[in-house]
């Protein structure tokens, strides 16, 4: 059992918990609580070590309960962890891809990772100056959705399908788009579609939404809603608007 604060182990997780660049360059990170291990599990991801609270019952290495705590993020919350490596899916793919440009805040990255899943986004794509999907914030708000998104680093132009920007000044409701390409007799599958997002307060840069097929607004009463809420919201639309493929 470890009892020590200063075992190497526990070290090496304050470390990944604590420093991008140190999950960057280990290639690894930190999920903590039963849930997401749960989760982790589910989705067959293989933890590469695992600790748990000392008479917890739980599986992983033992570790006393108050030195368990003093490595967590949760702190004494926290009655089991593990380390995971991360995992990068190589490209893009449809049919629902969600696109994250200067999302800095990781509750929002993992909230939209939540609302990918929840809707069957195929994948998220992270541009420039997202937070890091795999730090502690991100994972515990994704509630296991890190587990079962495929993440992508990739520029616009390498999105899949037919690239709708959310902009709150656009002209078009998001509804009003997808009618323009919604299924007919014909057509018997909706179009793969790519779902672009930007920051709360500054958006998408106006490259971004130029080199977009289509831009559109959720109709809202106030000027803009985070980037999780907006996502959350227009990934609904398109699901609800979708017949089952």
């Amino acid at each position: 059992m470890i009892t020590s604060p200063h075992n190497e182990r526990l070290k090496e997780i304050r470390k990944l918990n604590a420093r991008r660049r140190e999950r960057e360059h280990a290639g690894r990170f930190v999920a903590e609580g039963e849930d997401l291990l749960a989760a982790a599990d589910a989705h067959g991801w293989t933890p590469l070590e695992r600790f748990a609270a000392a008479g917890s019952g739980l599986p992983g290495i033992e570790v006393d309960a108050a030195v368990l705590a003093s490595a967590a993020e949760l702190a004494s919350g926290t009655r089991t962890l593990a380390v995971y490596e991360e995992r990068w899916t190589p490209s893009p793919e449809g049919p629902l891809c969600v696109y994250l440009h200067g999302v800095r805040d990781p509750g929002n990255v993992g909230t939209v990772l939540r609302a990918a899943e929840a809707f069957g986004a195929s994948c998220a794509v992270l541009g420039p100056d997202c937070a890091d999907p795999y730090g502690p914030k991100a994972v515990r708000a994704s509630m296991g959705a890190i587990f079962a998104v495929p993440l992508v680093h990739a520029p616009p132009e390498q999105l899949p399908g037919i690239k709708i920007a959310l902009d709150a000044h656009a002209e078009r409701s998001l509804a009003a788009v997808w009618n323009q390409y919604a299924p007919t007799s014909a057509t018997r599958f909706p179009p793969t579609f790519s779902l672009l997002i930007g920051a709360e307060r500054a958006g998408l840069p106006n490259e971004i939404l130029q080199a977009a097929d289509e831009t559109a607004c959720i109709p809202i009463a106030t000027e803009s809603l985070n980037a999780a809420m907006a996502a959350t919201i227009a990934l609904y639309e398109l699901t609800r608007m979708a017949p089952a493929r």
